[in-house]
């Protein structure tokens, strides 16, 4: 069974109804395309390093307006959407990165808060420090969509090999992993990662990312890809925002699971029992 997808690629700014906007304009357009599915990257809504400013958009999500216009487009054109990530504020006034899975009637199908924290200092001279406001997630998410069993992760998530087992072993036919990577990562390990993911899952990966200069002055890596459960690449959308088409066949899953069945054949690893 093939089906098609749209993913966009954006330079998500400080303004949340510029960004509201690229969202709905792209499910329009996807809905018109007849794809069944949109993915959109982490921080569609907000991507600002500024957490003063960026405090006065962070909401709880019944609040959050991005979230209500995508839940609104989703139910108007009958679409699912994979709604990369947003910052959200909790109830104990943490903040999360949320990925929310809205299904066609606009009802929210699956939530998912990203687990790893990026807290890094880069060779390029570039800080982040995400556990300093955002709180981890602590669950693995799978959600029934058209594509399967759809795992859904953020980002810095794509490091940890243990979280991409644990949805192998959960049988996910597919993996978002919306991001927004910096440069120097993004051209060090960004197809490197994304390939390997695909292949210990045998699983599509549908990884929709942010690109270019944003207004907050950090830059992006962009390359928005589509990898099959073989580990090819059927999308990479390069440097420019926009949206982009690729279709997913669940039919190539099952080959490449009954060819190379390494999920079959997975071992629990015993523990060392030390010197």
């Amino acid at each position: 069974m093939a089906i098609s997808i749209a993913v966009l690629q954006m330079t998500a700014g400080i303004d949340p109804a510029q960004n509201a906007a690229t969202i709905v304009s792209a499910a329009e357009r996807s809905a018109c395309e007849g794809a069944a599915m949109l993915f959109t990257p982490e921080m569609s809504g907000l991507l600002d390093r500024d957490r003063k400013r960026a405090a006065l958009h962070i909401v709880d999500e019944s609040a959050n307006p991005v979230l209500t216009v995508t839940r609104e487009a989703a139910a108007r054109h009958g679409l699912w959407i994979a709604l990369g990530s947003l910052a959200v504020a909790r109830s104990d006034g943490r903040w999360a990165n949320r990925s929310l899975l809205v299904a066609p009637d606009g009802a929210i199908a699956a939530r998912y808060d990203k687990i790893h924290m990026f807290d890094v200092d880069l060779a390029s001279g570039e800080s982040w420090r995400e556990s300093n406001a955002y709180a981890p997630g602590e669950d693995v998410i799978v959600a029934e969509t058209p594509l399967g069993r759809l795992g859904l992760t953020v980002c810095y998530d794509i490091r940890f090999p243990a979280l991409f087992e644990e949805l192998g072993r959960l049988g996910c036919d597919a993996i978002a992993i919306p991001a927004a990577f910096t440069v120097p990562t993004g051209k060090a390990h960004w197809h490197l990662l994304q390939r390997a993911r695909a292949v210990e899952a045998s699983a599509w990966v549908v990884a929709a990312a942010q690109t270019g200069r944003h207004a907050d002055g950090r830059e992006t890596f962009g390359h928005s890809l589509v990898v099959d459960p073989w580990g090819e690449v059927v999308l990479d959308m390069g440097s420019e925002a926009g949206l982009a088409f690729a279709t997913i066949d669940r039919a190539r899953t099952a080959e490449v699971r009954a060819q190379l069945p390494s999920l079959a054949n997975r071992r629990e690893i015993p523990r060392s029992a030390g010197t």
